[in-house]
């Protein structure tokens, strides 16, 4: 008598982890970094904004705002900073999950590197357009404001801020650079996912659904390196991005009226290398952010595979 043929993966496919748990991840992870990093931060926009040299550098600037402003300075912007975060990552994480299903091999459950690159430029574009350009805009607002004494500050606060903005320059002030913002995170994302896979499986030999968890480290190193491409291609829309977030409309003509008329004139007043003004100060915030959120985000995701997936019956 015939042996009964073993099931295939068709018949029992593995089991995934679902989109909103990697959501859930990377908020977590999102709200480490943000703790971590918000003084680069501020000092990246600092930096982009100085059309008169007056920091010299990344440690001049660090030192100059903690001198005439106090250390809490460098923690500006950190409530919308880390709401930011959180939210960004998990829109980033759970959608780009969600795409790569749709991509996958519907016989064999794989995805191809084009389908990686098209889900994470579909999650970055979704992020950017939903969560990261009204963020930016109040976050950049209140990074540009020098002191601390809240009398002297156009701007109070994150939702004081935002109500500002809308009640001057209407609802759409929200949205200042949101082409550049699109044109970032788009790239951004759809170079990071490929590459972290690529790392994960070139440096640790894992596989995405293979039950391994990568210690903490290894994701680390994994996401440090997929986080410094984006940087370096990104640089000028970066620029222009926080150009067109920290000029108000509120007093009729701004100085730049769009993406490409801002990389114009900034290239024409500035030189070249003006597009990538806070370069270092981003691949000093970006590659060790996406290092310490997938080291955080991965060790989620492994304990809920070990917890729910392993154990459950297939």
């Amino acid at each position: 008598m015939a042996e009964n043929p073993k099931p295939n993966d068709n018949q029992n496919p593995k089991k995934t982890i679902p989109p909103y748990m990697k959501a859930f991840a990377g908020s977590i992870g999102g709200i480490v970094e943000a703790s971590c990093l918000q003084p680069i931060d501020v000092i990246k926009t600092r930096l982009q904004l100085d059309r008169s040299n007056t920091y010299k550098g990344i440690i001049h600037c660090g030192k100059t705002v903690s001198k005439t402003e106090g250390v809490r300075a460098l923690w500006k912007g950190l409530t919308p900073f880390a709401t930011h975060l959180t939210l960004k990552y998990a829109l980033r994480m759970g959608s780009n999950a969600v795409l790569q299903t749709a991509f996958k091999d519907s016989q064999t459950g794989a995805i191809s590197n084009r389908g990686r690159l098209l889900s994470g430029f579909g999650a970055g574009v979704l992020e950017a357009l939903v969560i990261v350009t009204p963020f930016e805009v109040v976050k950049i607002r209140l990074q540009q404001q020098k002191g601390l004494s809240p009398e002297l500050l156009k701007y109070k606060g994150p939702i004081h801020c935002a109500r500002m903005i809308i009640r001057e320059e209407g609802i759409l002030g929200l949205w200042a650079g949101a082409a550049p913002t699109v044109m970032r995170n788009g790239t951004n994302q759809a170079a990071m996912f490929t590459a972290k896979n690529a790392f994960d499986v070139l440096l640790w030999k894992k596989h995405e659904g293979d039950g391994r968890t990568l210690q903490p480290w290894q994701s680390m190193v994994s996401g440090f390196l997929a986080g410094t491409a984006g940087p370096v291609c990104t640089g000028p829309f970066d620029v222009v991005k926080t150009r067109l977030m920290a000029q108000s409309r509120s007093g009729g003509d701004v100085k730049y009226k769009g993406m490409v008329h801002a990389i114009r004139t900034i290239f024409a007043e500035e030189g070249l290398l003006a597009l990538w003004k806070g370069l270092l100060p981003r691949l000093m915030r970006i590659p060790p952010g996406q290092a310490i959120m997938w080291g955080v985000a991965d060790q989620v995701t492994g304990f809920y595979e070990r917890t729910y997936l392993q154990s459950a019956p297939l």
